[in-house]
């Protein structure tokens, strides 16, 4: 990889203006200096069904040939229920597919999961962890990013804050540009 490294970032919300998009953007602009970033959006694409693979899905190829030429992934995410929303789950079962061809294969990968409570989407976090795992993708284990109270992170306009939460990304998105560098993409 020469220059900066391209990351895809996948939103697990779907929401326009909900946190977890605020959160998504601040980090792109807090890590410009250090990866180019490339939002691949995950809210049109039908649910995973096996039996529509030789029709030749539209919206399942465009999303597959965006993530494929990522240099890493980055998975930014609300909890529901004590998981992964069920569009991001959707998306990871449509990249991971047809069997032996996932775009997910080798991508090192980063979470932030965000909640508006206290526990920060840790339940998220580890839940996505369990599939990047069987995936082939190297997840960033350090700094592990639990986001509470991720309201208090952005001002009325929806621009991140300064203080701890915004130092804490920083320092994130250098480890995350460390990681990709660390583990090539096999793409």
């Amino acid at each position: 990889m020469t220059g900066k490294p391209t990351i895809g970032i996948l939103i697990g919300s779907l929401q326009t203006n909900g946190l977890t998009r605020k959160l998504a953007t601040a980090i792109a602009k807090l890590g410009a200096d250090q990866f180019d970033v490339s939002v691949i959006e995950i809210g049109a694409l039908p649910l995973y069904n096996p039996e529509r693979e030789e029709q030749g899905v539209a919206e399942w190829n465009d999303f597959r040939a965006a993530v494929a030429p990522m240099d890493g992934i980055l998975f930014v995410t609300p909890e529901y229920n004590r998981s992964v929303p069920a569009a991001l789950k959707n998306a990871i079962d449509v990249g991971s597919r047809p069997y032996g061809a996932s775009v997910w294969s080798g991508k090192p990968a980063g979470v932030v999961s965000q909640s508006p409570g206290a526990i920060g989407g840790f339940g998220a976090n580890h839940h996505l962890r369990q599939s990047l795992v069987f995936l082939d993708m190297p997840a960033m284990q350090q700094p592990e990013a639990y986001l509470g109270h991720a309201a208090s992170l952005f001002d009325d306009a929806g621009n991140l804050v300064e203080g701890s939460g915004k130092t804490f990304l920083e320092g994130f998105c250098a480890a995350f540009t460390a990681w990709v560098a660390l583990h090539p993409s096999k793409a």
